[in-house]
């Protein structure tokens, strides 16, 4: 750092002049006391002879850090055998010190004990800081059994704030779980896989309470159950102290710590209906390699409406219906290639009122589905992937028009306002992958702006190549440019 104020002129020489003085004084004076020359009184104030791991030593205080940038510029110039050093006091207060040594060898090794110093210091507030990442940790390396319900989000959850980045597909996702994670058992899965607890499943549900509810009633309901087919099979003894005991008879659902609770008996029940006996279990004996529940580790439903079933062991994604046979398909196949994404549309408007105008325009079968991202956002999916780039290329053309049939086309309640955007699902990708985040899509899209919008210009070449494709058909009339 040069010197080139006066001021700091000054300043430099006076702390040069007061560093030979006080090195040179330790070796007249036995007792370490030292009178500086000038302003005596402000010197001693700010300077003060300690010892520092056996050495001599200069405390600083009272000096700006503009001041401190100069002292340690004069140590490092002029003094060999003066060594500048910072401790760090508790909370954020340093302490700033012109150590005495006695060789080059001895200053560097003073320098070596300060900084591992330093080191030691902030691994003891990394790993105050880590928290339950130690929990995490422990559960991996001991390769514990993890238990969950419907737990594929709480799985990716974990993933996230705990071991890294969620990968960009499922199947790479479900690897790296594997890796850290190597048993995980779905007591959702479990449910459906035990021919008694699926009958009876019928007439409920899967969900964790009502599964709970079912087959540990002494604890959800405060009751014993008249159903001898399922009493509880595994006792569970609960303590509770008074302060928490009227939340715990009522059952404090979506409560983690109940859940959790939850979890784990019906996971207790679900087994001993599987003929899994824990009394015969030995300490040494890894649950997760008995031979009736092996088959059901590592398998979770990736969506419960389609029924997609992810194998964390090999990554494998099935469409598989366990019991329910009567179950129907309740939401269409998801197609990304043929999802047009649509946002800043008019808050007035229902899926049902989108799903209206885009299909007076594409066909009343035209699209398959309307998925609601959020309030602001929708993605539409049409049966033919075809009629996402011409939607776009339909939107850009009535917006670039202001005559009367921009004005009066079905799409015209959909473009109003003229805020309304929309992309294909890749670009949807890439702005959710930007490090903005926003609760809303629409503002996540305003926060990643420029990339989004110069990635669509770049492809509206394509687009409109494709345009002219569209009108240059002689034998079919393109539904995107035809309204009654």
């Amino acid at each position: 750092m040069p010197v080139v104020k006066m001021a700091d002129t000054l300043f430099t020489e006076r702390m040069k002049n007061i560093f030979t003085e006080w090195r040179d004084g330790l070796l007249r004076n036995s007792n370490g006391e030292l009178q500086f020359q000038g302003n005596s009184n402000d010197s001693q104030q700010q300077l003060r002879t300690i010892f520092f791991k056996m050495r001599p030593a200069l405390s600083l205080s009272g000096f700006t850090s503009h001041q401190l940038r100069l002292i340690h510029l004069v140590i490092r110039r002029h003094f060999q055998d003066l060594a500048y050093v910072q401790i760090n006091g508790e909370k954020t207060c340093q302490q700033q010190l012109v150590v005495r040594t006695d060789s080059k060898d001895d200053r560097e090794l003073l320098m070596k004990e300060v900084k591992d110093e330093h080191c030691r210091q902030a691994e003891v507030k990394v790993q105050a800081a880590v928290g339950f990442r130690h929990v995490i940790d422990l559960l991996s390396s001991e390769q514990k059994l993890i238990v969950g319900h419907n737990c594929f989000l709480d799985i990716a959850h974990i993933y996230s704030k705990f071991v890294g980045p969620l990968p960009s597909t499922a199947e790479e996702f479900v690897s790296s779980v594997n890796k850290c994670f190597p048993y995980v058992v779905d007591t959702k899965m479990l449910l459906n896989a035990n021919d008694v607890l699926q009958q009876r499943m019928k007439k409920s549900q899967t969900s964790l309470s009502s599964a709970f509810a079912m087959l540990c009633p002494q604890i959800a309901l405060g009751k014993k159950s008249t159903d001898l087919a399922f009493q509880s099979c595994v006792k569970v003894e609960v303590q509770v102290d008074d302060l928490r005991s009227s939340n715990w008879n009522s059952g404090a659902k979506h409560e983690a710590g109940y859940d959790a609770f939850m979890t784990g008996c019906v996971f207790a029940q679900t087994c001993s209906h599987l003929g899994i006996d824990f009394q015969s279990f030995l300490p040494s004996e890894h649950l997760a390699h008995n031979e009736k529940l092996q088959k059901h580790i590592n398998l979770l439903y990736l969506s419960w409406s389609n029924r997609d079933i992810i194998d964390l062991t090999s990554g494998k994604k099935n469409a598989v219906s366990l019991g329910y046979t009567n179950h129907k398909k309740r939401c269409p196949e998801i197609l990304f290639e043929n999802i047009a994404l649509i946002w800043g549309f008019p808050s007035k408007l229902k899926a049902r009122d989108i799903r209206e105008c885009i299909s007076k325009v594409f066909g009343p079968t035209s699209v398959t589905s309307i998925y609601h991202l959020d309030e602001t956002a929708v993605f539409v999916q049409f049966n033919k992937e075809k009629f996402v780039s011409e939607f776009l290329i339909l939107k850009e053309t009535l917006e670039r028009s202001d005559g009367p049939v921009s004005v009066l086309h079905p799409l015209a309640g959909l473009l109003e306002g003229g805020n309304t955007q929309a992309a294909n699902y890749e670009t949807y990708k890439d702005i959710c992958s930007s490090p903005s985040s926003k609760i809303l899509f629409a503002d996540q899209a305003d926060a990643v702006g420029t990339k989004w919008k110069n990635k669509l210009i770049e492809s509206k070449a394509a687009m409109e190549s494709l345009e002219r494709e569209s009108l240059g058909e002689k034998n079919e009339v393109n539904p995107a440019f035809v309204f009654c």
